[in-house]
């Protein structure tokens, strides 16, 4: 049964700064079995950033605001039937992957902002948050409510 969508949460992809992701690579190391891959059913998200701003969908869903079954993603423990997921590459120091950091290129940075400045019109009563607000975890690497107010997106 479709629940109400109550979030879109962000994410990286936690590779280091200018190693470029494919969707094949999300997939297997999603949905592969451990200890290869997490051995999920779904990947965590419903869209990726690439480096060159490029936006990728990697699950379908038919843009409502329902989370239906067949279009939950496995993003963040306990929010996945009521949130999106959307995902930049990066996040990390290129020669310490143990070390954080907002490494969004331009072109991801004005992808995303349209992507959430588009997500927030269509749907205002969404709650846009870092996944990092949801786990303790660094991921997206940046400061998703201060970069809102630099937007100046009015949150729900």
């Amino acid at each position: 049964m479709a629940k109400q969508l109550q979030s879109l949460v962000i994410h990286c992809t936690a590779t280091p700064e200018g190693r470029e992701v494919s969707s094949g690579d999300i997939r297997r190391w999603h949905t592969d079995p451990q200890p290869a891959g997490r051995g999920w059913k779904q990947v965590g998200y419903t869209d990726m950033v690439h480096l060159d701003g490029r936006v990728e969908r990697l699950v379908d869903n038919n843009e409502d605001n329902q989370v239906d079954n067949w279009e939950i993603t496995n993003g963040a423990a306990g929010y996945n039937s009521i949130s999106r997921h959307i995902v930049y590459v990066g996040g990390v120091e290129k020669n310490n992957v143990n070390k954080a950091r907002d490494t969004r290129t331009d072109a991801q940075k004005k992808a995303l902002e349209d992507y959430v400045k588009d997500f927030h019109k269509r749907f205002p009563n969404v709650k846009i948050v870092g996944h990092n607000e949801l786990a303790a975890k660094a991921c997206p690497s940046f400061d998703v409510q201060k970069w809102l107010k630099e937007l100046k997106i009015d949150e729900a």
